[in-house]
């Protein structure tokens, strides 16, 4: 009786350790927009520089189960996941800053990486017709050149366009999946769309009509027909959702209904994931693909950096919430190999929890969630004093606002 009285005389005393601990992370020398630079750095820079060389393949080991064959599929993953999640950085203008400079010198690399991995003269050219999954990479990929169309796209030669072009129609014999999957086909249409190049609308308005009749209420899809415990909703299906449907809306070909709905949708969930994150910058791991680590807060990120945040949520307290998560996972040993690379794994190199469609190139979808880094440095985002997430919040006896559903 006495041990279990200690104990819980001790939750508290723990709890105001776990606080404190995050309190010290926050406050260190290194701000927090720093600290994403230099994980944004050394999560691009193997991949970049071996892309720019040439050596994408030659030089990035391929983690995966004994016999998944996800070794032709892994380059494209690394790269397009990669920018994906870059690509709202590498937006921002060149502005003689240490920040600035290496944007630029990653930006160069980048042009690069995609100039060898569309060329089918090199040795470097990337998987974009073989099997299904390269249909998934270029999604991604054309994703990225969505997020950035003055530096990332507009910064390409024209020759190396229209590579990027001639890989990404490889992949319309490629048949998406009834799930998330048609919003890949479905991307890489809006790209074409946006861009001036012919496109297929039938993808487009297929994907959003599956996906609307798939939504569950309260902010959250289907991945197909059934609900599914996992962060799909975040890895792809909102973000890819609230993209295609900004294109459309500009080209007139979607209501202003239909955009005000997705964005309703998404600003829920992205304050459904932000009371997701514990005290201690952890969150649940659950479903599929928890090896992208904390790419599973992409919709968080994202309407940050669109400044759709839900009422009540600031962004600040976003910025150290997820600042609290990518600390807790970036800095666990065994997240990057002896060279760099990353491994697979949530929490460190757990390799018994990738599926078998997982790989080394699949974890880099992990940059999604510094969307972020695509606000500039004077944005309240980075700008603002420290502020206290919900969870941390409520577990150390603050005030904190009551949760809503949405009806739409």
């Amino acid at each position: 009786m006495i041990f279990r009285l200690s104990k819980i005389l001790l939750l508290p005393v723990l709890l105001l350790l776990v606080t404190t601990e995050v309190e010290a992370r926050r406050r260190n020398a290194v701000s927090d927009r720093q600290y994403w630079v230099q994980i944004a750095e050394r999560i691009a820079r193997p991949v970049l520089e071996s892309g720019a060389q040439g050596k994408l393949k030659e030089l990035m080991p391929v983690e995966e189960h004994e016999g998944s064959g996800r070794s032709s599929y892994a380059h494209l993953e690394a790269l397009g996941r990669l920018l994906c999640g870059l690509s709202p950085w590498l937006e921002l203008p060149s502005d003689g800053t240490e920040e600035g400079n290496l944007r630029d010198e990653l930006l160069s690399l980048a042009h690069q990486s995609i100039a060898q991995g569309t060329n089918p003269s090199s040795s470097d050219y990337m998987n974009f017709s073989k099997g299904s999954q390269p249909l998934v990479d270029a999604a991604f990929l054309a994703q990225a050149f969505i997020r950035s169309p003055k530096r990332l796209w507009g910064g390409l030669s024209e020759s190396v366009k229209q590579q990027v072009v001639d890989a990404f129609k490889l992949t319309r014999k490629i048949r998406p999946y009834e799930s998330n999957w048609l919003l890949f086909s479905a991307t890489i249409e809006a790209f074409f769309m946006k861009y001036g190049y012919e496109y297929n609308m039938t993808p487009i308005t297929y994907a959003i009509s599956r996906h609307n009749e798939w939504y569950k209420g309260d902010g959250a899809y289907g991945d197909g027909k059934n609900f599914h415990w996992d962060y799909y909703n975040s890895f792809v299906i909102q973000p890819m959702l609230i993209d295609v449907v900004t294109i459309t809306r500009e080209q007139g070909l979607s209501s202003q209904e239909l955009y005000d709905t997705l964005f309703a949708r998404s600003s829920r969930y992205a304050g459904v994931l932000e009371r997701m994150i514990s005290p201690e910058g952890s969150y649940p791991p659950i479903g599929r693909s928890l090896a992208y680590r904390f790419g599973a807060f992409q919709t968080l990120s994202q309407m940050a950096l669109l400044e759709r945040l839900p009422k009540g949520v600031q962004p600040e307290q976003v910025r150290c919430a997820l600042t609290a998560v990518i600390r807790r996972q970036m800095e666990q040993p065994g997240t990057f190999d002896k060279d760099g690379w990353l491994t697979m794994g949530f929490c460190g190199s757990q390799k018994m929890i990738g599926e078998t469609y997982i790989c080394t190139g699949s974890t880099y979808l992990c940059s999604v969630g510094l969307l972020a880094l695509g606000l500039p440095s004077d944005h309240p985002f980075w700008s603002g004093p420290a502020v206290s997430w919900t969870q941390l919040k409520a577990w150390n006896g603050e005030a904190f606002p009551i949760d809503h559903a949405i009806g739409k």
